[in-house]
């Protein structure tokens, strides 16, 4: 599939994947993407914001249409697209942290959203990825936790790299993609918790699920909630 035409792109906007929902939903075809400098209420997972200085990342959001039986694990594909994209422009190594995190140095550069409406065969997937933007240029609260691409990336090589990869790995077979997210796993290996649960991390299930080895040697599958690291497990 190839994704950037038509391209939409907004100097400010409220969100690129409210944007891009709104074509998907007026008909715009596969392929479509949105793009801005700055937005005004940017969205990650489970109604946190999105924030990034103006015209310093990638603000991305693509059409995908019509959804197939592979696209169970779009999830995890759009991260193994934006993990190759970023080592495809620079000299970094970039892991995934489940369900949707990219990590340079154990730190976070990106982030993805998937939103969709599979009753009318169409997803929106969206796509934060800091490219330029100074460790002293961060929230005070982030300095220790997020990064950049560097390496004077520019956005717009950026944007043809992700969407070069992200054509690839949308239609890629669902046991390749998960071969290649276990290659990039970060949370494998590692003891997290869950709400009242906790175990050690096992990789993912068919479904994308992440699965957990608890402590009295049953093998748990945890859907897209909030999973947290436990102390023991390190950052």
């Amino acid at each position: 599939m190839n994704f950037g035409s038509p391209r939409l792109h907004y100097r400010r906007c409220d969100s690129t994947n409210n944007r891009a929902r709104e074509l998907a939903a007026d008909g715009f075809p596969a392929g479509t993407v949105v793009t801005a400098d700055e937005q005004t209420a940017g969205k990650g997972r489970q109604g946190r914001s999105w924030t990034a200085r103006w015209g310093k990342a990638l603000l991305y959001s693509a059409i995908l249409r019509p959804l197939a039986e592979r696209h169970v694990v779009l999830p995890l594909a759009v991260p193994l697209a934006v993990a190759e994209a970023v080592e495809g422009l620079a000299p970094v190594e970039c892991k995934v942290k489940w369900p949707n995190d990219l990590w340079i140095e154990g730190r976070k550069c990106a982030g993805v959203l998937i939103e969709g409406r599979p009753e009318d065969g169409w997803a929106v997937i969206g796509v934060g990825l800091n490219v330029a933007i100074e460790p002293e240029e961060f929230p005070e609260e982030l300095r220790d936790s997020a990064t950049s691409i560097g390496h004077d990336v520019e956005i717009e090589a950026a944007l043809g790299v992700l969407n070069a990869r992200l054509g690839e790995w949308v239609e890629a077979e669902p046991n390749d993609v998960i071969d290649a997210f276990g290659e990039r796993d970060v949370l494998r290996g590692k003891r997290i918790k869950w709400g009242d649960g906790e175990g050690v991390a096992a990789g993912v299930d068919k479904a994308g699920n992440l699965l957990v080895e608890t402590d009295s040697g049953e093998t748990v599958s945890l859907g897209a909630g909030e999973v947290h690291l436990s102390a023991s497990g390190g950052s």
